[in-house]
């Protein structure tokens, strides 16, 4: 028996409504034998398979996806594992970037002077190179022995501190012997593993060192071919656009790194000055962090800079001198910021502080110590690009957009 009938076999048709309607429920009900019955005209009905209906069965396409989707997640963690290898190649490369933007100028001027650009690229380089280790070799020796003096102080220096906290606080805080002797238990064991770890650690920070000076070297020598070298692919339109914008990332970039470099020069050479009269030890190390810290972490880079020489007044000489160490730190602070930065860095862009201070915070959370050491040119950079293609309008007066003019204080009457 064939129980799997077509709908326009199985319904009736208009036409046979009345006649269907006026049938006995038998016959409506009972089921229809497979073959016509005698004398009718209508036509054998085709016996259909179950399952045979192509809704019942999944497209040819479903596969052929799935099989897309599970190549596309191995290619996936594939290239986000490679991308995790090649993080501190890809910090190299934007290291050596920013530096060949600094040295720009130097071999353009080279090259205007008659020198080929490869031999300029070769000079700039290394007469940097030269000047950073004249510098410590005139403050090497006696940078070192101070050093090595504050590292020898260290524990007598914990020792006062801890006594301090004891009698202000009434609080017990571990002795140096028994710190020495917990990290002794703790990591005896691992002293071998240790010494392999900075083996390794020196053997990459100078492939890393030696990976910048050859990448910047060939930014330098090959500026102008490497800028063509991607112009190529670019329309002329284009062209003009990528060009542009490179100019003034390289102009804007040289001139923030320069002028950080030269503040930072400046208030090293006059913290230095400083704690030598004051008679603070240590000067010359703590005068470098001081310049260094102040310059490249904005906003709280000065207090955190000048926070190392007042703890070592402190300890060191007395009270009193660490408080003179904290007056110098705000006086050069407003100095600096009213004074001496707008005349250094006319040129420079300037950018608001709590901009900058949550960028390196930004860039120290997802790339470290490096990530915010480098903050500052890319956002430069940034809003350098961002100041150039966006257009600005001019603004509407209204109270919201300036302080309220200071209230005159009422004349006095005469008498």
């Amino acid at each position: 028996m064939n129980w799997f009938r077509k709908r326009s076999e199985s319904a009736p048709s208009a036409h046979g409504s009345q006649a269907s309607n006026s049938a006995s429920p038998s016959a409506v009900d009972a089921p229809t034998s497979g073959n016509a019955p005698a004398g009718s005209n209508a036509p054998e009905a085709p016996e259909a398979v179950y399952g045979a209906a192509p809704g019942n069965r999944p497209p040819r396409w479903l596969w052929r996806a799935f099989v897309l989707a599970i190549i596309a997640v191995f290619i996936a963690i594939f290239a986000w594992g490679a991308l995790g290898s090649l993080k501190s190649l890809g910090v190299n490369l934007l290291i050596a970037f920013f530096i060949s933007l600094a040295l720009e100028p130097i071999v353009v001027w080279l090259v205007r002077k008659g020198w080929k650009r490869g031999a300029a690229a070769f000079t700039a380089l290394m007469g940097s190179l030269a000047l950073v280790v004249v510098v410590f070799s005139m403050f090497g020796n006696l940078f070192v022995q101070q050093l090595v003096q504050l590292l020898q102080a260290a524990p007598k220096a914990y020792e006062e501190i801890t006594a301090w906290i004891e009698q202000r606080f009434d609080v017990v805080i571990p002795e140096t012997g028994e710190l020495v002797d917990q990290a002794l238990s703790e990591w005896g064991n691992d002293v071998a593993s240790g010494a392999l770890l900075v083996g390794t650690t020196i053997v990459g920070g100078l492939m890393a060192v030696l990976t910048i000076m050859l990448v910047t070297y060939y930014l330098l020598a090959s500026g102008p071919k490497f800028r063509a070298s991607i112009c190529r692919y670019l329309t002329p339109h284009r062209q003009t656009e990528m060009l542009r914008m490179w100019e003034i990332t390289q102009v804007k970039v040289s001139d923030f790194l320069n002028t950080r470099i030269a503040l930072a020069a400046i208030a090293t050479v006059v913290t230095a000055v400083f704690l030598l009269i004051l008679g603070t030890p240590y000067a010359l190390p703590l005068a470098l962090f001081t310049g260094l810290v102040s310059q490249f972490i904005p906003t709280i880079g000065t207090y955190l800079g000048g926070a190392l020489p007042i703890v070592v007044a402190l300890t060191s000489q007395s009270m009193t001198a660490a408080l003179i160490v904290l007056a110098f730190i705000l006086a050069y602070q407003q100095v600096e910021n009213l004074w001496l930065a707008p005349k250094i860095s006319a040129k420079a862009l300037e950018m608001n502080p709590a901009v900058s201070f949550v960028v390196v915070l930004g860039f120290g959370a997802v790339f470290g110590a490096l990530g915010a050491f480098l903050a500052l040119p890319i956002a430069a950079t940034i809003q350098a690009v961002a100041n150039t293609y966006l257009r600005r309008h001019e603004l509407v007066a209204s109270p919201m957009l300036a302080d309220p003019p200071a209230s005159k204080p009422a004349a006095t009457a005469a008498a």
